[in-house]
């Protein structure tokens, strides 16, 4: 196959690249592609003839995204939009990644593929709306939503993930470092996720798939874990939403059940926890346990 896939250099980019190894992959990097001017990105693909492109661009600065809003929707949903009529001319599968902040959290236990998206902030909207663009103009697609995204090479959007921002602080000597405790999401490994994308695409079986690493967690509970795997004693304080007083809206819960991958018989994905061990480790940490 012959797999493009934008984004190359992020986190997550980064392990598709190596996930797909064996097919041919064209890497297409920011801004050099830029997935809002239309007609390059259309040359570029004609050019490329892929069988496949996956789209792993997004505008995800949350509470940026809250004033930012014509540029979170021309990222997150415009530009999609064209991707994926891009990709029924050409005859392509589109595969685009989502998010657990479509659903606004009301429920208590995990979401499935089939619950109702309710979006709370302005980055979820326009991340719902790049779904339903997949869904009104792909003939074949994949729309992947995930949660807390860590790897290797970091994000390049935000400046670090979640594991890099706590160790930034750390050592900054920030004491307390502050972090949220009533929003209840499941941190996922870019690594495992690359993998299961691409066992995902060899099956045929379109539709919108949920896949995250297994378990949960607060960010407190997430932030206190990365400090307690590496064997270190540092303040972290749990905070409420409202205290923390973050602009955009967020999910108090907003954990996702990998129904249908289960289904299709792919492999399960690793605890949480255990998944951020092998991270930290990869990095070059002593991890405890």
């Amino acid at each position: 196959m012959r797999i493009v896939i934008i984004g190359a250099d992020g986190q997550l980019g980064t392990d598709l690249c190596g996930a797909f190894r064996g097919e041919s992959v064209f890497p297409l990097f920011w801004p050099a592609f830029d997935v809002t001017r239309r007609l390059p990105a259309a040359r570029t693909l004609a050019a490329l003839q892929p069988d496949v492109v996956v789209n792993t661009s997004a505008f995800h600065r949350v509470d940026e995204c809250e004033e930012a809003v014509g540029p979170a929707f021309e990222v997150n949903a415009f530009a999609v939009r064209d991707l994926a009529r891009l990709c029924r001319e050409l005859g392509a599968v589109f595969v685009h990644f989502s998010t657990d902040y479509v659903f606004d959290g009301r429920k208590r236990t995990p979401y499935i593929e089939e619950d109702r998206p309710a979006p709370l902030s302005v980055y979820g909207a326009s991340k719902l709306a790049g779904e339903l663009f997949v869904q009104a103009y792909a003939e074949g697609f994949y729309i992947v939503r995930t949660c807390g995204l860590f790897g290797l090479a970091g994000c390049r959007e935000k400046g670090a993930n979640f594991v890099e921002t706590m160790l930034r602080l750390e050592r900054s000597g920030r004491r307390p470092i502050r972090v949220v405790d009533d929003q209840i999401v499941t941190p996922t490994a870019t690594a495992e996720l690359a993998v299961r994308v691409a066992a995902l695409v060899r099956t045929g079986a379109f539709g919108v798939y949920h896949m995250t690493n297994e378990g949960a967690c607060s960010w407190f509970e997430f932030a206190r874990t990365i400090f307690g795997l590496l064997g270190r004693e540092v303040e972290v304080e749990g905070v409420s939403t409202q205290t923390f007083g973050a602009k955009a809206r967020r999910p108090a819960y907003s954990v996702l059940e990998n129904r249908r991958m289960q289904a299709l018989g792919l492999d399960a994905f690793s605890p949480w926890d255990a998944a951020l061990g092998g991270y930290l480790r990869a990095k070059g940490f002593s991890v405890r346990g």
